[in-house]
């Protein structure tokens, strides 16, 4: 059986200090100020060491060259998105380091043992006439101990990986194109 109940009023009144807290509520919430969004000096650089521009309309192209460019150096490719630009791959090598194991052996704390190296290539068309896409690579390493924890997690910033990987890149296109 269905019983019918009163349909509440809406709230017609507010009491005076519930209005006057609504009312602060609503200013305050009008003067947010927007977060700023601009990079430091130090991620702007970092950001222009990741990336490069290349002069072609040919985005699954570069996308397809990276991923065999990081297998050909080792990288296992983990997750490919082509329609998105984006591949993620990694590659285990082992972390061990002489001086850390005479460190763990008198102070008794467990040296790295292996490490998982993380590559991540994001590409994406730039340019008003469309002929340009521009290629992102980040690299990044977790390292575990002997107890399999991780130990650290780092982005790898020297400037040589990038030339390297950027270097190649552009004689894999290069050949590529005249093939």
């Amino acid at each position: 059986m269905l019983i019918a109940r009163p349909v509440s009023k809406p709230l017609t009144r507010l009491k005076g200090s519930h209005a006057a807290t609504l009312c602060c509520l609503l200013l305050l919430g009008g003067c947010a100020t927007v977060p700023d969004l601009t990079l430091s000096p130090e991620l702007l650089a970092q950001r222009q060491l990741q990336t490069r521009r290349f002069e072609t309309n040919g985005e699954q192209k570069i996308i397809r060259t990276c991923a065999s460019l990081l297998q050909d150096t080792g990288f296992t490719i983990d997750e490919s998105e082509t329609k998105l630009g984006i591949i993620t791959a990694s590659k285990r090598r082992d972390a061990t380091n002489v001086a850390q194991w005479i460190v763990a052996t008198l102070l008794g704390v467990p040296p790295d043992k292996d490490q998982i190296m993380k590559a991540l290539v994001i590409t994406s068309p730039v340019g008003t006439s469309g002929k340009q896409v521009s290629v992102r690579v980040t690299f990044e390493r977790i390292v575990f101990d002997e107890e399999n924890r991780i130990r650290k997690i780092e982005a790898l910033n020297d400037p040589k990986i990038y030339q390297s990987f950027f270097e190649k890149l552009s004689k894999a296109l290069f050949l590529e194109a005249h093939e």
